[in-house]
C-alpha cells in the first residue's frame, strides 16, 4: 500500500535512486537535491514501505501563483495513479491560488491534461540550464 507524506527531509540515496530511475540528470547531484527539497515550499512524496517511489515539489509566491517543478514516479510504480494522487495533493494545497503552472515535456502533456492542466497557447517554456534532462 502506498503512503503519502508531507515531508522535506530525504537522504541523498533516496533522491538519487528515484531521480535516476527515471533517467533525470538531477539525480547526479543528490547533495543539491537534499537542499532543494528543504527549500521547496511544498513537497509530497509517495512511499512503498521505506522505499521512495514518487515525489512532487512546488514553489509559490504565497498567494496567487504556484509552480510544480518536479513530478516523478519510479517506472515500476507508474500506471498505479501515484502521479495523479501527487498532483491532487498539490492542487488541494493550492486550491485558493489563481494559477498552478507546470512545464511538461511533450510526451507527458496527455497526463497533465488528465490532471486538469491546459496547454498554454502562444507560450513556450525557456531554460538556461546545465542539466541534460
Amino acid at each position: 500500500m502506498i503512503e503519502y507524506k508531507d515531508i522535506h527531509e530525504f537522504t541523498q540515496k533516496e533522491l538519487q535512486d528515484l531521480f535516476l530511475s527515471v533517467e533525470w540528470s538531477s539525480g547526479h547531484y543528490p547533495e543539491k537535491l537534499v537542499v532543494a527539497m528543504r527549500n521547496f515550499a511544498t513537497v509530497y512524496s509517495a512511499w512503498d514501505g521505506t522505499k521512495l517511489v514518487g515525489l512532487i515539489c512546488a514553489m509559490d509566491d504565497g498567494i496567487m501563483n504556484a509552480y510544480v517543478h518536479y513530478l516523478l514516479v519510479r517506472p515500476d510504480y507508474q500506471d498505479q495513479a501515484i502521479g495523479r494522487k501527487l498532483v491532487e495533493l498539490v492542487r488541494n494545497h493550492y486550491k485558493d491560488y489563481l494559477r498552478i503552472v507546470v512545464v511538461a515535456y511533450d510526451e507527458e502533456i496527455h497526463f497533465y491534461e488528465h490532471c486538469g492542466f491546459k496547454k498554454a497557447e502562444g507560450a513556450s517554456a525557456m531554460f538556461i540550464t546545465e542539466l541534460w534532462t
